[in-house]
């Protein structure tokens, strides 16, 4: 039986979107001086979901685990041949195609993390900026494909990826969906974030 079945859970969710705004914001705020602690917490709350979601990934809910989208290079290039056409298989967790931009943006995400903090370091070289700098800019492409690819099956799929990303939920057989949301633990997660937001910044953005 078709009906609308939750798919992606609580702290699954809460570390997409505050991994885009951490992202997103550290981004804009590197530009500045003044706002450099701005962007230092930001990374560091960058670095901690990233862990989060190592961890997660091992632990977490069907979906969530990274064992659920392990694709072989044969089956990427299968999949994304058959989008080029418009008839792509159709998935409930991450596709063959959308698991690569996940596995970037997790391992440039953490690159740029550590290359941030080492570029913290009074005796940093150059080089380190260098790479923070770059990856960064990979990290940007990555992030305009991965937008692409999520217009793209939402349109082949007639499915809202962006909704079900924000809510959780999609519909396939009843039998297929997760049993846990796992609210506290992502309630819990926003509570970190703020408060070593409001802990390491000693005047936060009002």
């Amino acid at each position: 039986m078709i009906r609308r079945i939750l798919v992606w859970d609580v702290p699954t969710r809460v570390f997409h979107w505050l991994q885009v705004l951490a992202f997103g914001g550290a981004y804009l705020l590197a530009f500045s001086e003044r706002f450099r602690d701005y962007h230092d917490a930001l990374g560091y709350i960058l670095l901690g979901l990233l862990v989060f979601r190592l961890v997660w990934g091992f632990i977490g809910t069907r979906y969530a685990r990274f064992s659920s989208f392990l694709f072989n290079p044969g089956e990427i290039v299968a999949y994304l041949r058959a989008m080029l056409k418009g008839k792509p298989g159709h998935y409930l967790g991450h596709n063959p195609v959308g698991s690569v931009s996940v596995w970037l943006l997790i391992s440039l995400g953490l690159f740029i993390c550590v290359t941030g903090v080492m570029s913290l370091q009074d005796d940093a070289s150059d080089r380190v900026i260098d790479m923070h700098g770059l990856a960064t800019n990979v990290m940007l492409g990555v992030i305009a494909l991965h937008l692409i690819g999520v217009l793209m099956s939402s349109i082949l799929h007639r499915e809202n990826l962006v909704r079900s990303m924000i809510t959780g939920y999609k519909s396939a057989a009843t039998e297929q969906g997760i049993q846990r949301a796992y609210l506290w633990l992502g309630l819990l997660m926003i509570a970190a974030v703020v408060i070593f937001w409001f802990t390491y910044v000693k005047h936060p953005l009002g």
